[in-house]
């Protein structure tokens, strides 16, 4: 199934925590903070402004992002967990 997002929505695979930290301490599952990295799966078309015209997002699929701790809707397509998120929960491209 091929999931296609509207308006400005981004769908989004939640990349894994790390279990070990720089300084070689493994984290069990309960310490492990929420995975805040994620990368753009699929992309709307984009919101529509006040004058009526369309405003493309910024991320295209295949982007690494930084999005907000709580932000976005989880989803299960296929078996695999995705996140649908607006464009205004991502904060950053990764580089």
């Amino acid at each position: 199934m091929k999931i296609q997002p509207l308006a400005d929505r981004i769908v989004v695979k939640v990349l894994e925590a790390k279990e070990v930290t720089k300084g070689g301490i493994v984290l069990p599952d309960t310490a492990k903070e929420k995975p805040q990295e994620a990368e753009v799966v699929a992309v709307g078309k984009g919101r529509i402004s006040d004058e009526g015209k369309a405003i493309t997002p910024e991320v295209k699929a295949g982007d690494k992002i930084l999005f907000g701790k709580y932000s976005g809707t989880e989803i299960m397509v296929d078996g695999k967990e995705y996140l649908i998120l607006k464009e205004e929960d991502i904060l950053a491209i990764v580089k």
